[in-house]
């Protein structure tokens, strides 16, 4: 038996996830610093990092990371944020990632294994996987 959610706080998560996918990074860091978990996922197991990635705001990426959120979390679908960010040639947001301690070889496909797939040679040299 499944309860119902809360009408606001599914409104409350909806705004903070077109926070992360808008990229707005005071509005989104303020959130998780009231107490809005940094590693929140949507129903398809979207991280509110995943989301920032694929949409390529480095800065919320970089919000997000210090803030504790995982740059390894996989969605339901075994996608990273970091192989996402590959897959939409979002340098700066795979520099972000890096930084924040993101596994190149995570993940199915893998960021690697996308660099590979697209023919992204210098990825893969940043990766250190030639």
């Amino acid at each position: 038996m499944s309860e119902t959610p809360d009408p606001e706080v599914v409104e409350l998560a909806t705004k903070v996830f077109d926070l992360a996918r808008r990229g707005e990074t005071d509005s989104l860091a303020a959130y998780v610093d009231a107490g809005v978990p940094a590693n929140l996922t949507n129903d398809r197991g979207d991280s509110l990092l995943m989301l920032a990635a694929y949409h390529g705001h480095a800065p919320a990426v970089t919000a997000l990371a210090g803030r504790g959120a995982d740059p390894d979390r996989a969605n339901d679908r075994g996608q990273t944020p970091l192989a996402g960010a590959v897959f939409k040639g979002e340098r700066a947001v795979i520099e972000a990632l890096l930084a924040a301690g993101a596994d190149p070889a995570a993940g199915t496909p893998s960021a690697v294994d996308t660099a590979r797939m697209f023919g992204k040679d210098d990825l893969l040299e940043l990766f250190g996987a030639r």
